[in-house]
């Protein structure tokens, strides 16, 4: 039986058998076993196997409210997926690293609620409030208009505690789904991604939540008390920030006690984290009566007192976490390789940061836009936002520009390089091709080359960490009250108006990065094709658990990896011998399921990947989980039983353990050698006698229609049955 499971793609069940008439035979929608029809012709594969389809692309995403929550809380999956590009290691310094990324994913959960309180708070509640310009017209304003303006606050304050309970749902509510699926922990190997399907307990996420529950509305809590104890202090409102300051010291504290979050089952610490989230919602609705309560104060200043500074003050803090961040990961890193291969946690740790902050301050930033009217973005008005979010959205066009710039230099000075390697895989794949091949050899050539750029991503990805954390650190210059056109035209001569543009351009490009999010969300969800695209982001964000942060969309490998080894099971009981096949991150799926299987389930099982970034991406950034060790016990499990098909076209996929070429030699010794395969890509550069056009490329796209493909599939079903 050769049991095929798809890539980041989303192709359907008819796509990856290649068969027209399909029945689901397990599973259900979200994730099913499909089989073609009995009744009619084809229902076997290659020598003779009996083909089955795992379809799993609806467990990322699914329904359209899932997809569009995947946008919004893109920053808190890639924080997630941080955490787990940690370097291997148990000591100290492993330990600070796991604290560190779990108190920056509490940063984004604190950035998240004062981006909304500026809004509610900071523009409408202080500002538009006090100002009949900014009312007018505005019936759905006005009402409030004349009241208190502690009245005004604490009504307002519902909107940010509302957005609090909003993403509190849209992490809890899909996890239902995956709770069936959850198996007992029991980790079969030495090496982390044995445990691939038992990563995401509910203990430690229900944990994690909690304790973010408590910090948001901790940060609430701070920005309505700060706002009143600068209008003057009282014994209540002390006390009040004294409570404040416990409640988010405390969730400081638990995130970085990590065998007591960490720990299985339920105990004392699940008692622990829910009385912390009711004395913090409690402490909440306190807060809010008591400034409902307040005698009426006439506004003071140009915004609400001490948010602008308490922004400022969290992105400095986020900014000394990075940097921490990049000094301890390398010391905690063991063994050898490339250095580059501990700095994926940094990297995604300013990527998620950059993301929180560009998202926040856009929100602020085109609220105060609408509020203003008719002054135009970028101009200093009395509704507009505060300066530490003018600062970080022109950081952000700096950091786009930058960025883009050394892109371009990348591109260009490693362009000889790749089409010089290219080249010779073309003349060494192609020596007889005849002149008026010449066009498509070149195609070729510039295919390969650009598949190439995948090795140039890493330093790319490292400027633009720095990049993103340098502009936090800069947007800190708005507490000083600072403007920044004026500003950066007396220090450095910058014109003020293309400081001014600059804030125009940042703004709207943050401003069409999330619509494109979104309606890629929303198409990756309603077309298929379109998901080949888009839904990348999300099936390889979402296979990492909520380790960091609670808030993110769940681990759908909770259910699959334990999905696919229990009917590999199933299978090899009834006595039929299972043939896996697994195109891109499928293949990182069966990896993870070949480490669950149990004893005796090996030695009836086969593995074929094709396209598989195993190697090229995930040993490169998941080092702790994927890397030299963990691959050869994949092979050892089964036997090594292992086929692995990959292509010089392929910019996503690559070899696994040696890179020779059809003929030469391999690179290591033992079986190891013997489980990849190169393929020639495309087949032929000249048009065959039955066809009108050459030979596709196929580049990372699935290969089942390949013969080549067949012919692995036929000696793998082969090899089986001598075993048997």
């Amino acid at each position: 039986m050769e049991l095929r499971v798809h890539g980041a793609s989303g192709a359907s069940a008819e796509q990856v058998l290649n068969r027209p008439n399909v029945e689901q035979v397990a599973g259900d929608r979200s994730g099913g076993f499909y089989r073609p029809r009995t009744g009619y012709p084809g229902t076997r594969g290659p020598g003779g196997v009996v083909l089955e389809a795992y379809r799993w692309s609806e467990l990322p995403s699914g329904t359209a409210v899932r997809t569009l929550s995947l946008v919004f809380l893109l920053p808190f999956m890639l924080c997630n997926v941080a955490f787990w590009m940690r370097p291997t290691s148990s000591d100290a310094w492993a330990l600070t690293v796991k604290g560190l990324c779990r108190v920056l994913a509490l940063t984004l959960t604190a950035l998240y609620v004062l981006a909304v309180a500026g809004v509610a708070l900071d523009l409408v509640a202080w500002k538009c409030m006090s100002s009949p310009q900014c009312l007018a017209e505005r019936s759905w304003l006005s009402w409030l208009g004349g009241r208190p303006v502690g009245l005004r606050l604490a009504v307002l304050a519902l909107v940010p505690a509302a957005a609090v309970g909003l993403v509190w749902w849209l992490g809890a509510r899909p996890e239902r789904m995956f709770a069936s699926f959850r198996v007992p922990p029991t980790v079969t190997g030495v090496h982390q991604l044995t445990a691939v399907g038992q990563w995401d307990a509910a203990p430690l996420v229900g944990r994690l939540r909690a304790i973010h529950v408590a910090a948001a509305f901790g940060t609430l809590d701070a920005v309505l008390l700060t706002a009143r104890v600068n209008l003057g202090a009282s014994p209540t409102t002390v006390t009040l920030s004294v409570l404040t300051c416990a409640v988010l010291a405390t969730c400081v504290v638990l995130v970085c006690a990590h065998p007591l979050i960490d720990q299985p089952g339920t105990g004392r610490i699940d008692r622990t984290t829910r009385v912390l989230r009711t004395l913090a919602c409690g402490l909440t609705a306190v807060v809010l009566a008591v400034l409902a309560a307040d005698p009426a104060r006439p506004p003071t200043g140009v915004g609400l007192p001490g948010y602008g500074d308490m922004v400022a003050r969290l992105f400095l803090a986020q900014t000394v976490l990075l940097l921490v961040l990049w000094l301890v990961v390398p010391l905690s890193r063991r063994g050898g390789g490339p250095p580059l291969r501990a700095v994926g946690t940094p990297v995604f740790g300013a990527v998620a940061t950059g993301l929180a902050v560009a998202f926040s301050a856009e929100l602020v930033y085109r609220m105060a836009d609408f509020l203003d009217r008719d002054v135009g973005t970028g101009e200093q008005s009395a509704t507009g936002p505060p300066l530490t979010y003018k600062w970080a959205i022109f950081a952000f066009f700096l950091a786009v520009v930058a960025a883009a710039t050394v892109a371009a230099v990348v591109a260009v000075t490693s362009r000889p390089a790749r089409w010089q390697a290219a080249g010779a895989a073309v003349a060494r794949d192609y020596p007889d091709a005849p002149p008026e091949a010449g066009r498509r050899l070149r195609e070729v050539e510039t295919v390969m080359a650009r598949a190439r750029f995948t090795e140039r991503l890493v330093p790319l990805a490292i400027t633009y960490a720095w990049l993103a954390g340098f502009g936090m650190a800069t947007s800190a210059v708005g507490m000083f009250e600072l403007e920044p056109g004026a500003t950066l035209e007396q220090w450095f001569g910058f014109p003020a108006g293309l400081v001014r543009f600059g804030l125009r351009f940042g703004s709207w490009v943050i401003f069409g990065l999330i619509l494109a999010l979104v309606l890629g969300g929303i198409f990756a969800y309603r077309t298929a094709e379109f998901r080949r695209y888009v839904g990348v982001l999300w099936d390889l964000g979402t296979f990492w658990p909520r380790a960091a942060h609670p808030f993110a969309p769940p681990c759908y490998a909770e259910r699959a990896v334990p999905e696919l080894s229990r009917r590999i099971a199933w299978l090899t009981g009834q006595g039929h011998r299972v043939l896996l096949t697994g195109h891109s991150h499928g293949s990182v799926l069966l990896a993870a399921t070949v480490l669950q299987l149990p004893p005796g389930a090996g030695d009836r099982v086969a593995l074929l990947t094709y396209g598989s970034p195993l190697r090229r991406l995930y040993s490169r950034w998941f080092p702790a989980y994927v890397g030299d060790e963990v691959l050869r016990e994949v092979g050892e499990r089964i036997g090594w039983r292992w086929l692995n098909l990959w292509r010089d076209t392929d910019p996503i996929g690559g070899w696994m353990f040696s890179p020779h070429r059809p003929g030469e030699p391999p690179t290591v010794y033992g079986p190891a050698g013997t489980v990849d395969r190169r393929l020639r890509d495309p087949s032929d550069v000249v048009i065959p006698p039955d066809d009108s056009v050459p030979p596709p490329i196929v580049g990372h796209w699935p290969g089942e229609f390949d013969p080549r493909f067949a012919k692995a599939v036929r000696e793998l079903a082969d090899r089986l049955r001598r075993t048997a």
